[in-house]
Formats: C-alpha cells, sequence, structure tokens
C-alpha cells in the first residue's frame, strides 16, 4: 500500500482545504500531531541559513562546512574543535528561539483538544512553546541532553549550562537580550578547553550526544514513559473521530510517523489524515477520500486557520 500508488495534488481548491482542516479540527474527539523536520524548518531553523553563517563563519572559512547538519560528520582533528562545532550547533538549534511563531500558533489551534505529539525533532521547540509536557513524545532524543558512551548506563544529563560555558570559553559574549553573540572584534576561538570536554558525573567517561544515530542511543526513564503515553494515548482513541495532523515529515524515518498515520486512517472509517508540507505532501489512493493534502508552507498554513483573512 504505502508508496505502490500515492497523490500529491489535492482535488480542492487551497481555500477549501483550509476550510476543511479548521472543521476536521474542531470536529475531531481527538488530534495525533505528528511533526518532522518541516515544521522546524517553517518556523525558521535552517540549517544552512544567516545564523548558521552568523556562527559557523570560523569553520565554513577554515573546514568548508555548508550547514549544520554536514558539519555533524565532519572528521574534527580534536575533541576541543569538534565540540566548539557542537556547543554553537546546540546552542543555536536549541537554546535560540525560533524566529516565527509557528509553534505557538499550533499550540493556540489544539489547545482546547485532546491531542498528543509525536515527533522526530530533536530541537525541543514544542515545550517552548509551552505544549503541555505530558502530551509530548521525542522519539529520537533532544539537543538539550547528554548521554555517557558507556552502554550500561541509561541516563540522560541537561547540557544547558556546559554549552554555555563552553560558549563562554569561545569568546562569545551575551548581548542585552541575554543571547551569546559574536563580540565587536570577532575574535572567537575554535576549540574549548581540554577540561570542558563533557565527562559524565557518574562514571567519569565521555559523553555524547543524546541524539539516535545507532544502537547505543539512550531511552532513558522519560523516553520510555512519553512512549508508553503515547500508545496508551492511540490505543484508546483509535475508532474515535481523530485527525491525523501530519507536519513536515519526510520519507528519512517514515516508520515512525508518516506510515503508522496512513496505517491508523485506513483501519479506522471516522479518522481523517491531514498532511501539510511544503511541495511534498503526499498520501495514498487508498485513503484518498478521508485525507487533506496541502502542499503549503506549515506557517502559513496555521495563520491561514487562525486568521482566515482570505474567507468569505
Amino acid at each position: 500500500m504505502y508508496l505502490k500508488n500515492v497523490t500529491t495534488k489535492s482535488t480542492r481548491t487551497y481555500l477549501e482545504d483550509i476550510k476543511l482542516l479548521k472543521e476536521k479540527i474542531e470536529e475531531a474527539d481527538a488530534i495525533v500531531i505528528g511533526a518532522g523536520a518541516g515544521i522546524s524548518t517553517s518556523a525558521g531553523f535552517i540549517y544552512n541559513g544567516e545564523t548558521f553563517k552568523k556562527y559557523m563563519f570560523d569553520f565554513i572559512k577554515e573546514y568548508g562546512i555548508t550547514d549544520f547538519y554536514s558539519g555533524g560528520f565532519f572528521p574534527f582533528p580534536t575533541k576541543e574543535i569538534m565540540w566548539a562545532f557542537w556547543s554553537r550547533n546546540i546552542y543555536v538549534n536549541r537554546y535560540l528561539d525560533a524566529l516565527k511563531d509557528t509553534y505557538k500558533k499550533l499550540l493556540n489551534i489544539v489547545k482546547d483538544k485532546d491531542y498528543f505529539v509525536i515527533t522526530t525533532n530533536v530541537d525541543h521547540q514544542f515545550q517552548k512553546a509551552e505544549f503541555d509536557k505530558k502530551r509530548l513524545f521525542y522519539t529520537q532524543g533532544d539537543y538539550g541532553l547528554f548521554q555517557s558512551v558507556n552502554k550500561n548506563n541509561k541516563k540522560t544529563y541537561d547540557n544547558e549550562e556546559i554549552i554555555y560555558k563552553m560558549l563562554e570559553a569561545q569568546g562569545f559574549v551575551k548581548n542585552e537580550k541575554g543571547i551569546y553573540d559574536i563580540p565587536n572584534n570577532s575574535n572567537i576561538n575554535m576549540s574549548i578547553p581540554t577540561e570542558l570536554i563533557p565527562k559524565c558525573p557518574d562514571d567519569g567517561t565521555n559523553m555524547t550526544l543524546n541524539l539516535r544515530a545507532d544502537d547505543n542511543f539512550v531511552e532513558d526513564e522519560g523516553w520510555v514513559e512519553a512512549s508508553i503515553r503515547y500508545s496508551d494515548f492511540v490505543n484508546k482513541r483509535k475508532n474515535q473521530k481523530l485527525l491525523l495532523l501530519e507536519l513536515g515529515v519526510g520519507m528519512n524515518t517514515p516508520v515512525i510517523i508518516k506510515y503508522p498515520f496512513w496505517k491508523m486512517v485506513l483501519e479506522n472509517d471516522r479518522a481523517t489524515y491531514a498532511c501539510i508540507n511544503y511541495n511534498e505532501a503526499f498520501c495514498p489512493d487508498e485513503i484518498l477520500d478521508r485525507s487533506i493534502i496541502i502542499n503549503e508552507d506549515i506557517d502559513k498554513v496555521l495563520n491561514d486557520i487562525i486568521v482566515p483573512s482570505t474567507w468569505h
């Protein structure tokens, strides 16, 4: 079913799709939101944009790194240089606010509904937008957490304090808004002091990011509890009037959100699938009659739901 026959274009106009989606949101017994990288991109987190160029100007010049993502795989010559890169990456993509209020718009739309969010994003933006923490499941980790390289250690550790220390050691300074910025002389170090290389406070081993890159990813107690809450939510509502709202999910890991959403709609004739993804929205023909396909910018769509200025 999943990729044999898919539809990428709606039979309705954009305005008709927005009206229908708003109706489905209002009448739904429950809403399951599946969020991928596209919603963060829509909110202004662009891996090769102006913020990347601002914070990584020296890494661009020295190593030819073109974006935050590919830079994460670069074979830096020392751990001190590697952590200089990663501390900036984590700071920009986890601790800085999004340029647009996309996540807050989404919360405004669903806050009075029975909702749950499953996301592959690791940038913590749902919590920063004040979504209920008990209704969130971050499947792939969190830029704000470290884990030990010791495979027997199943804990995670907050990294905000050490990330700020790394930035200060490189020469970044806080501006009047409390944001770490480039000093006026642009004198920034491309490495951190050796003593700031993060060590696990429990076992003394090196730390790494809590990101699902391989089988060493730590599913800590909080992760397990969130997974159970998500499964319980879906199972208890699988026969209700359900809206599966997919936002910016690509095909890198379709088995986490996209395929399960399609399956839930196929098995529940009261369910609706809505896919919003800029130039990448589609659905299987088998559920087309209960799907809303919107190939548009997510922020624009959310704004049009809230403030339907073009409605008549």
